[in-house]
């Protein structure tokens, strides 16, 4: 499934199409050695994430208490395959941070198998210490004859998440999509 990403409210996207690649490989978990890095991440929480069709607001996927080793596990969301339906989607993150970050972004990578078909860039900006917070993007669905088939991906699509602060990374996490 190709993806053309949109601007939010809160959130400036770039995306590196399916075809052109991506710019970096595959990477196991990582996190920063940095000290202050680290004290981000130990007061970084993922609390809730949900998509929906952004057309009518219909959620076809949530979580409503994300996983406590996300920070060093792949994390699974079966996620609906009517989803694939959707001619646009948006995805709401609610995360809360102990720590301010300055310039808080994340570099998405979506791989098939172990090929990386698109990259995401979105930037958030400023985080409040001590705040929670919602961030909502959106994604609009290429034309159906450049849809695949959930039946044949479901499983082995996964998406990287890169969290940074400006270009620090933070932390890194994996999701594997299973379409149900």
């Amino acid at each position: 499934r190709t993806l053309r990403n949109y601007q939010s409210e809160r959130a400036k996207q770039n995306l590196v199409g399916a075809g052109e690649g991506c710019a970096h490989e595959m990477a196991s978990f990582e996190k920063s050695a940095d000290v202050k890095l680290q004290k981000i991440l130990q007061g970084f929480s993922i609390n809730a994430m949900n998509m929906r069709d952004a057309e009518n607001g219909t959620i076809m996927w949530e979580k409503n208490s994300w996983p406590v080793n996300w920070r060093e596990e792949e994390v699974e969301a079966h996620i609906p395959k009517g989803i694939l339906q959707c001619k646009s989607v948006s995805r709401e993150m609610n995360f809360s941070s102990l720590e301010a970050i300055q310039d808080f972004r994340l570099e998405q990578r979506i791989y098939l198998g172990d090929t990386c078909i698109e990259e995401w860039n979105f930037e958030f900006g400023f985080v409040i210490p001590g705040s929670t917070n919602s961030w909502q993007t959106t994604v609009e669905a290429a034309a159906e004859a450049d849809m695949m088939d959930p039946e044949q991906i479901s499983g082995m699509l996964h998406i990287e998440t890169s969290f940074l602060d400006g270009g620090n990374l933070i932390n890194k996490s994996v999701v594997r999509i299973f379409y149900v």
